[in-house]
This record gives structure tokens, C-alpha cells and sequence, in this order.
């Protein structure tokens, strides 16, 4: 005897009672970098016909992630996409999903690979800090103390960064030295008042690093109301529409970022692509995006863009 019919079996192989759902995670829900992101990938699920979930903690705290991401197994979506705040804490629920057939990917920040089928990545992580310290060593004129202002502990994307600022700074830009890294988790509150718990404990800083999109935007405001603070270079990672005024006013020097919109549409994009058996390949073409880099677990969406007061006007996320 054969195994009985399924009840859609009248359904053609190519179709599905209903669109996929794809659910997005990102680190904390509400800054407008994340916002952006999910501008994108609204913009995607409508192009592509699939259902968006996209839901994030309150807070860029690894449990309250695992509380999203098992709110989102017991309502059986077909992937669930993370932006990891700790690259090993997600890892029960992300097993969990996967035992359940859900489809793990990461998006923006990682997790330990053996938890999810591939990663998609803005920039690749080597190329972007190497940048930006070449961006505030511009500035510095090569020599003098810096502080670096960053997201949470455990992001590993920021992480990475920095590592490779760090490198890059020792080996090209010995008169350079790193006094401070200070973690503001993703609050632009706490950004600013440890941009000016740095700057009265290092009177001779010359130059501050933000990653983490909130982070500049608080350095620059913290930088022009503290005195004496007219001679620290701020570059960093944010978006053109929370650092417009601060580059066209001339208190922040160099921004870099990519298009956060972007991040959502590729990312939903690759996800329908996995549900559909096809994964990334090197130099693929991707619809509103161009052409991805693929290494078999990894994809980089592009180059970082830098954003001028010149420039910033031709941008709106």
C-alpha cells in the first residue's frame, strides 16, 4: 500500500498553499539603522511574494534575542535570518530551530557557522576596518591617542572590526595609540555620556572611533558641548541621516556605512533562494543589488560607501 495522499497533493509541484515566511531577528529593534534594514525587507517579501516577520529585542541582550527567536519556532516560519548579539549564546534556540526543519541563516553579525547555513555580510570585515582606520588616521595626521566607541561585547561583526583596526593601526600607523575601548551597547544615551566620561580622562585624545550606529551621532554632539574637545577627529559607522548635520557642520570628519536597505532585500532575497534549493554562488546576479561575493558560507554584499558632506545629501536611510 502506498502512503496515503497529502491533503494539498492537488496542488502543482511548483506552487505553495500559501507564501513562505521569512523572519528577520535583528539586534535590537528601533534604531533607524535596523529600521532601514527592514524597509528593505519589506520592499523584498512584496517583490517576491513571501511574508516578513520582523521582530527584534527590546534590548542587544543574547537572552532576550533567544525569547524572539523562540516565539518565532513556535509559530513555524520557513527561515528565521539573525543579526547575533553573542555568536554562542544563540546556540541552543538556533538548534532548536533547525531541529524543527526551520532554515538558520545570519545577516549582519554571526554566529558560530555550525548553527546556521551561511552568513549574509554587508562588507567584508578585513576590508572595513583596515578603512576606517585609515580614515581617522587621515585625520589624526598619523600620530596621537584614540578611543574606540563600539556596540555590544559580544557582536562579533564590531568585534572583527576593531581586531583589524587594531592590527592596521600597529603595523602602518606606529605613532598611534589606542587608549580606550568603551561598549555602549547600542544606546545613544550611554554612547554620549561615556563620549564624555573619555574625553575629561584623556585630555590629549586627538581622535574617537564609532562603530555601532548610534555611536557617532552621540560622539559628535558629546564632542562639540565638552571644551576643549575642537581638535578630536570623530570617523565611524552610522547612517547619512543621523550624521547629515554633524558632516556638514564639520564636527565629524568621515562616515562609512553601506545601504542598510539593501542588507533587508538580499538578505530576504537569498532566503526565498534556500527555501527554493539554490544557494549563493560567487559573482551572482541579485535583483536590486548586483553582483555578491560567495566564499561557501559567507556572502559580501559590496563595498562600504563613504559618506562626505559633500556627498551625504544623495542619501536618505
Amino acid at each position: 500500500d502506498t502512503e496515503p495522499e497529502r491533503p494539498q497533493a492537488d496542488i502543482s509541484e511548483n506552487e505553495k498553499p500559501e507564501p513562505y515566511t521569512i523572519a528577520l531577528v535583528p539586534k535590537i529593534e528601533e534604531i533607524p539603522y535596523f529600521n532601514a534594514v527592514k524597509e528593505g525587507a519589506l520592499e523584498a517579501g512584496e517583490d517576491l511574494n513571501v511574508k516578513i516577520i520582523f521582530k527584534g529585542p527590546s534590548s542587544p541582550d543574547p537572552i532576550k534575542q533567544a525569547e524572539v527567536i523562540r516565539e518565532l519556532i513556535e509559530q513555524q516560519v520557513d527561515v528565521i535570518a539573525v543579526s547575533a548579539n553573542d555568536p554562542i549564546q544563540l546556540g541552543s534556540v538556533l538548534w532548536e530551530a533547525r531541529e524543527k526543519n526551520i532554515k538558520v541563516i545570519t545577516w549582519d553579525s554571526d554566529t558560530d557557522p555550525e548553527l546556521r547555513e551561511f552568513f549574509v555580510n554587508m562588507v567584508d570585515s578585513e576590508i572595513m576596518g583596515r578603512h576606517i582606520m585609515d580614515l581617522l588616521a587621515t585625520e589624526m595626521e598619523e600620530q596621537g591617542e584614540y578611543a574606540i566607541l563600539t556596540g555590544s561585547p559580544t557582536a562579533a561583526n564590531l568585534n572583527e572590526w576593531i581586531e583589524w583596526m587594531q592590527l592596521h593601526q600597529k603595523k602602518y600607523y606606529p605613532r598611534m595609540k589606542l587608549v580606550k575601548i568603551e561598549y555602549t551597547n547600542e544606546d545613544i544615551h550611554i554612547a554620549y555620556n561615556t563620549t564624555k566620561k573619555v574625553l575629561e580622562n584623556y585630555p590629549n585624545l586627538q581622535g574617537m572611533i564609532g562603530v555601532s550606529t548610534v555611536n557617532p551621532p552621540a560622539m559628535a554632539q558629546a564632542t562639540k558641548d565638552s571644551v576643549n574637545s575642537e581638535k578630536v577627529s570623530v570617523v565611524g559607522t552610522s547612517t547619512p541621516n543621523l550624521m547629515r548635520e554633524y558632516l556638514k557642520e564639520g564636527s565629524v570628519q568621515g562616515i562609512t556605512l553601506w545601504s542598510p536597505q539593501k542588507l533587508g532585500y538580499l538578505t530576504v532575497t537569498l532566503a526565498k533562494n534556500l527555501l527554493n534549493g539554490e544557494w549563493p554562488y560567487h559573482g551572482q546576479n541579485i535583483n536590486n543589488i548586483g553582483n555578491i561575493e560567495y566564499d561557501g558560507d559567507t556572502v559580501i554584499m559590496g563595498q562600504p560607501i563613504d559618506f562626505t558632506k559633500e556627498n551625504v545629501d544623495q542619501y536618505d536611510f
